[in-house]
């Protein structure tokens, strides 16, 4: 195998990623070449304009994980960050000062929007930016790609108690705040993917997936950050029309996620919350779903006859990315399962 593509949303998507590359250069993956280039689609679908910069949380935290600039405590933003920006608009009594912008963090912003209002799309300067961080390390054999060039924004329905505000007894936040603002503390009633709808993959995506020798679904969360990606235009039908094998690893271990609110998303779209509800949410690829394998943990490994009675060729496996070697078995049980 010489071409890799992982579709991916934040933390848990880096973090798969950069095992995976360890994996690739230890020479730890079954047929897998020690030269092999990776193509990681992120999803854009959390993007938000905040303070007039274009933020793209799931690109950064790829881009800071795999270029060693990450923060490896909070797993998102900017290594040895300061604040100060943040505690200025506080003090100016800005709204929104809830998301925390770094010093450093500000300055990516800064380039992104830059570009942005110059007229190049985010493809463009994804990879401009990808320059600083990937291209280093990895040179060519690493790219990074957002799923659309389009705006994309996940919003979610709330219950509202304030009539005045909400005559409806309901409210709609951007994701970015429910997550942050909120904490995921309120039921999510719907969600709302504002301009899904009209969006078409950005250059390369549809290329990386017909092309692959290996397509990946890593422990994201399947709704507002795979999901959002198959919701592009031409995406999913390249996924189930692809030569490649597509193999998936659940983010739910011993019922519930490892990080992130993938709970609140499932929950909020009637998908039962386990490793093999969210199997078969994704579905086999003879059956009408995306995928040709599935990996569960070994805590749940009383649900693999049940997955694999809807026809997914599917595994219990230790699937806690404790370290680089332990996510780069990871990646080898789902290379084997597959191969």
């Amino acid at each position: 195998m010489r071409h890799i593509t992982v579709l991916s949303g934040g933390v848990g998507g880096a973090r798969f990623t950069q095992g995976l590359l360890h994996g690739i250069a230890t020479g730890a993956l079954p047929g897998v070449d020690v030269d092999a280039e990776v193509t990681i689609v992120a999803n854009t679908g959390d993007d938000l304009w905040l303070h007039g910069l274009k933020i793209c949380p799931d690109l950064d935290t790829v881009m800071y994980t795999l270029g060693d600039g990450i923060d490896p405590g909070r797993g998102w933003g900017r290594r040895d960050e300061t604040w100060h920006v943040n505690e200025e608009l506080t003090a100016y009594g800005v709204e929104s000062t809830w998301f925390g912008l770094g010093d450093r963090d500000v300055a990516t912003h800064l380039v992104r929007t830059q570009m942005l209002e110059a007229g190049y799309p985010l493809s463009a300067v994804t990879e401009a930016l990808s320059r600083r961080w990937l291209h280093p390390a990895y040179g060519d054999r690493l790219r990074l790609l957002p799923m659309t060039d389009d705006r994309v924004e996940t919003h979610v329905v709330i219950a509202d108690p304030d009539l005045e505000r909400s005559p409806s007894g309901r409210r709609v936040v951007h994701f970015q705040e429910y997550w942050i603002k909120l904490r995921a503390g309120v039921p999510a009633e719907q969600l709302v993917f504002v301009g899904l709808d009209d969006a078409k993959p950005a250059p390369g995506v549809t290329d990386a997936i017909r092309d692959a020798d290996l397509v990946i679904v890593p422990p994201s969360n399947p709704i507002v950050s795979i999901g959002t990606i198959l919701g592009v235009a031409g995406v999913r039908e390249h996924l189930v029309a692809t030569d490649a094998r597509v193999v998936g690893l659940s983010p739910i271990i011993g019922g519930h996620h490892v990080r992130g609110m993938a709970e609140q998303m499932l929950t909020s779209q009637g998908v039962e919350v386990s490793a093999s509800g969210v199997g078969l949410h994704y579905g086999a690829r003879g059956h009408g779903g995306i995928l040709d394998g599935w990996l569960m943990d070994t805590a749940d490994a009383a649900g693999v006859a049940e997955v694999e009675a809807a026809g997914l060729r599917t595994a219990a496996v230790p699937l806690l990315m404790s370290d680089h070697d332990a996510t780069a078995a990871m990646a080898a049980a789902a290379i084997a399962l597959v191969s």
